[in-house]
């Protein structure tokens, strides 16, 4: 059965660090490209950051650019979102989601581009707050 799992969300004060870890179960991250979105209850599916299939290509949506690092460890077969700085408004449920169809060295992690991904976690709460 392919599946993902996410984990490593938490309560955190405003400036700290998160790692959330997506581990896929039943294939190989290389073989798929895995994006980031994250949703507020309340709110609309918002963007994060994606890698490519060949792991060449790494997006970031605005909103966490220069504050959030994807990394892909293919030994561990984990993907994993390195967040610093946090805020407030970085609170929501994190999700991890793979694109089977992707092309090799391109992504995309924007909202309406999220049904092209096939797969999807459970996802993993992150609390931004003091």
């Amino acid at each position: 059965q392919l599946q993902l799992v996410e984990s490593g969300g938490a309560l955190v004060q405003p400036g700290g660090s998160l790692r959330l870890s997506c581990a896929p179960s039943g294939f190989a991250v290389g073989d798929y490209a895995i994006g980031w979105f994250r949703r507020d209850p309340g709110k609309e599916l918002e963007g994060v950051s994606c890698i490519s299939r060949n792991g060449n290509y790494i997006n970031y949506e605005d909103s966490v650019k220069g504050r959030f690092i994807l990394s892909r460890d293919t030994a561990k077969n984990t993907v994993y979102l390195q967040m610093n700085n946090l805020k407030p408004e970085d609170t929501a449920i994190y999700y991890c989601a793979a694109d089977r169809n992707a092309w090799s060295d391109f992504c995309t992690a924007l909202p309406r581009d999220s049904q092209q991904y096939e797969f999807w976690g459970q996802g993993t709460q992150v609390t931004v707050s003091s």
